[in-house]
């Protein structure tokens, strides 16, 4: 009679592999989405609202072509099926979008981005006020060392004059914790759908608020890239990836647009960090990567 292997053992590998391709996708999905403030950067004319109407609109259809794949004929019902907590997904999503695209123009990359890290701390907050989520002490100190580094920054807004960037730029975590908090609500339902409805937000606002959607081919090509590529691939990579890792750890890598973000555009444009931006953003980035950490082990994930 031939060893039984170790299901154990068998197992192991699989799950090794299964990890390592979680990784990969959400490490991805930080690059793609890492590239936002380098291609703003080399709009030459276009408006705010133009960029987002035309990031929005190629978002919205190439999620929609996405969900058509995955849905076939059934891809209707899956939109109805988001119901009410779908359309409150929808609006936050396109709101905090519509704030991450006019404080990446009206503030450094750095400080846009670093402001924007601290969403998981708002969510935190957000649940344990409205799904009385109970909230560890762990994550109430780095939620205070966060918004150390969150005064830092917007203080030095204040005396950059690019206070208003710095508003802006929390619009979008605050907008990210509500829809955070209406998924966790949801539970199963698959919210892809209303992720795509968001792009439609985003693409009414853009419409509504341009003079015109004229756009030279040089800022079209670039719209179009932050749509298809920079946003609506970097969804979908972080969407795949999410089925392979705990959310702290996907949290943690995902890390990864905000540490590169800034790198870029130094590169590219030579848009150097202010010191303040640097200390204040580092006291933020530490907080987050601590809050992922001790919520990787209390999960049994480190």
């Amino acid at each position: 009679m031939p060893p039984q292997k170790d299901s154990r053992a068998l197992a192991a590998p699989v799950g090794k592999r299964r990890h390592a391709t979680g990784v990969i996708l959400v490490l991805a999905a930080g690059v793609m989405l890492s590239i936002a403030g380098i291609t703003l950067r080399h709009i030459e004319s276009a408006s705010g609202w133009q960029i987002l109407f035309y990031r929005s609109l190629t978002f919205c259809i190439v999620i929609a072509l996405w969900l058509t794949f995955r849905y076939r004929a059934r891809v209707g019902r899956a939109f109805v099926a988001v119901g009410r907590p779908g359309l409150v997904v929808a609006l936050s999503l396109g709101l905090g979008s519509t704030c991450y695209v006019f404080a990446l123009l009206l503030t450094t990359v750095a400080n846009a981005l670093f402001l924007i890290s601290a969403a998981p701390f708002m969510a935190a907050v957000l649940g344990w006020i409205v799904l009385r989520e109970r909230v560890r002490p762990a994550t109430w100190l780095t939620m205070t060392v966060a918004l150390v580094g969150i005064a830092i920054m917007v203080f030095h807004g204040v005396q950059s004059g690019r206070l208003l960037g710095n508003l802006v730029a929390l619009g979008t975590p605050i907008s990210f914790a509500i829809m955070l908090v209406v998924l966790r609500r949801a539970g199963h339902r698959d919210m892809l759908p209303a992720i795509c409805l968001a792009g439609v937000v985003g693409a009414v606002l853009g419409f509504a608020m341009s003079d015109t959607l004229v756009l030279s081919r040089h800022d079209l090509a670039l719209c179009l890239f932050l749509g298809v590529f920079q946003y609506a691939g970097g969804f979908i990579l972080i969407t795949l990836g999410a089925r392979y890792l705990p959310a702290a750890e996907v949290a943690l890598i995902s890390l990864a647009e905000v540490v590169l973000a800034p790198v870029w555009v130094w590169i590219g444009v030579g848009e150097v960090p202010a010191a303040l931006t640097l200390v204040g953003g580092g006291i933020v980035l530490a907080a987050v990567v601590a809050q992922a950490l001790t919520g990787m082990r209390s999960r049994g994930g480190g």
